[in-house]
């Protein structure tokens, strides 16, 4: 190859590979640039037209076709400006996105929440580890790589936006609503992480906004169903709430979302969700903070916000506060009427309006909708269920591994000695006893439902003294790994007696669980893997097999055996 063909070969991979991560240019920077497709299309638009394209209205796919036809004649009659989608599948959503687009005049900007990935919503498609196990994760490219994959995954269905990562810092183990969808405790860590994740999806071509501004973390009130109050001070809030955006904003953020909290440092007017704040979206995120991009509501049918601002003047009030998206409004019809109506009563401005609208545009513009788009509808699940997507869900669970107590005791296990292993809070042989088996060939498996009794208990127990070795896996089968797993009180006898008898113990579950299991803190050796996956149940098993050294550190404090950054 001559110097001139292999200058050329250099240049065309390294476009490649930018293709490959995305846009060249960031989205804000996209922003300080004239823009024809933006001029042209915002020209076009009628004032009522450009109102209706600060309001994003909900999708599904496991609505029915009623539902999905009255969503597309909102598409076609109010011309909102984009779509969140929620459940459904990602097939479906992909031959859903090609109708909607195709009945609107000017492209929709389709999001989801997607901060575990596609799977926080749909079927079929890959759920990475919730963010407070990648808080365990001490390798930050790992989180990078899972933003891109996360952003090919939202560009092969059609999305252009994902409302996440969340980066509020958990600080209040009893909070209903964040919990296991933060990073941690720690502001540092959750800034580190949630940058690492925003940077990923950024590069790979995808809008994000990061949640819950200007921080959710220390509530124990849920604002889908009441208004949560933050009576802290404002150097408390700039210190510790307001550090991950700050900083997240630093790097180049392309969109933030708002919470409905009462913060009275902040804003003193009674009940004043956030969201409708000037002070805090306008005053605080804008000019203090600096932040250029789109600003997005909570959902606005949550009762933090609508609770004392009825019959649509919340949606008023959130762009009048600064607000650039309000997604989900209760009505959006009649919150597009009522905002014209504040427009011609000079409580709100055209020129705020147009800002927003050109912020919007632009976001379509860089997102790729300025060139006319149809999503491939063949081999969807495929497309989002990659072999290498897989793999990194394997390492960020093998990552995420936090060893608490025994790490020696642990890689002592013989695979040669008789072994019992025992799966807690479920009635069926799990991935984990099956996966130890293959390694512990001289062993039996016995499982305690979450509800066993103490006879059922007393006759595992006889078995036992024919055994050397004890396994014992404690699994949250719920849903989601909040707080508050439900196990008998004869079987929390049962875990804390085992603890005093050389026992290695895996926790499938929320590692603030742990306060509720006294005892733990004595067992021969104990493995946090944050929740009941199968990955994270072979991760677990692979360490107790010693082919694998678990480097996770716990992302919380759980008391005062456990606390923020133990991991042997």
């Amino acid at each position: 190859m001559n110097v001139k063909h292999f200058f050329i070969a250099t240049l065309l991979l390294i476009t490649t590979v930018l293709t490959a991560q995305g846009q060249t240019k960031t989205y804000l920077q996209t922003l300080q640039e004239p823009n024809h497709w933006v001029d042209s299309v915002f020209k076009k638009l009628s004032k009522r037209q450009k109102i209706a394209q600060l309001f994003f209205v909900r999708a599904h796919t496991n609505f029915g076709k009623a539902f999905e036809d009255s969503i597309g004649k909102v598409i076609k009659k109010e011309r909102v400006g984009g779509l969140v989608f929620f459940q459904g599948g990602p097939g479906r959503q992909a031959i859903l996105t090609n109708t909607y687009q195709s009945l609107a005049r000017v492209p929709l900007l389709i999001t989801s929440d997607g901060e575990w990935g596609l799977g926080m919503r749909l079927d079929s498609t890959i759920s990475y580890p919730y963010q407070m196990a990648l808080g365990a994760v001490q390798n930050k490219d790992l989180l990078y790589k899972m933003g891109l994959e996360v952003a090919r995954d939202y560009k092969r269905i059609g999305m252009h936006m994902n409302l996440a990562p969340d980066v509020d810092v958990n600080n209040n183990p009893k909070n209903p609503v964040i919990n296991f969808r933060s990073f941690g405790e720690n502001k540092y860590n959750v800034a580190t992480k949630a940058a690492a994740y925003m940077k990923g999806m950024q590069d790979g071509g995808l809008l994000v906004s990061i949640k819950h501004f200007p921080g959710h973390g220390d509530t124990d009130v849920d604002s889908h169903y009441d208004l949560p109050q933050l009576n802290f001070t404002r150097a408390r809030l700039d210190s510790l709430e307001i550090y991950p955006f700050r900083e997240l904003i630093r790097e180049g953020a392309a969109g933030v979302m708002i919470a409905h909290m009462n913060i009275p440092a902040l804003d003193n007017t009674p009940n004043m969700p956030s969201t409708l704040s000037k002070p805090i979206v306008t005053g605080l995120l804008k000019e203090e903070l600096g932040f250029k991009g789109i600003v997005i509501s909570d959902a606005m049918g949550m009762k933090g916000v609508v609770k004392n601002f009825k019959d649509g003047e919340a949606d008023v009030m959130g762009i009048i506060a600064g607000n650039d998206i309000l997604e989900l409004s209760e009505n959006s019809a009649r919150a597009i009427k009522l905002v014209r109506k504040a427009v011609r009563a000079d409580r709100i401005s055209m020129e705020q309006i147009d800002a927003s609208v050109k912020k919007i545009l632009t976001a379509k513009y860089w997102a790729g909708l300025n060139v006319k788009q149809k999503v491939d509808e063949n081999n969807v699940v495929a497309g989002v269920n990659r072999p290498e997507s897989l793999a990194l869900l394997q390492q960020l669970a093998d990552a995420s591994m936090t060893v608490l107590t025994g790490k020696d005791n642990i890689k002592q296990l013989s695979a040669e000695k008789r072994t019992v292993i025992i799966s807690v809070g479920t009635p069926e042989v799990t991935t984990f006893q099956r996966e130890l088996g293959t390694y512990y060939k001289n062993s039996v498996f016995y499982t305690l439902d979450k509800n066993a009794s103490a006879s059922q208990i007393a006759k595992v127990l006889r078995e036992l003294k024919a055994f050397d070795q004890l396994i014992i896996g404690i699994h949250d089968t719920r849903l989601r790994p909040g707080n508050g797993m439900v196990l008998s009180a004869d079987l929390k006898i049962f875990i804390k007696d085992m603890a005093l008898s050389n026992t290695v113990f895996a926790l499938f579950a929320n590692p603030y669980n742990l306060a509720a299991l006294p005892g733990l803190e004595q067992s021969k050796g104990l493995i946090v893997a944050y929740q009941k996956e199968d990955f994270m149940q072979k991760a677990a098993a692979s360490v107790i097999k010693n082919q694998l050294d678990a480097t996770g550190k716990l992302p919380v404090t759980v008391n005062s055996f456990f606390k923020y950054g133990d991991g042997l």
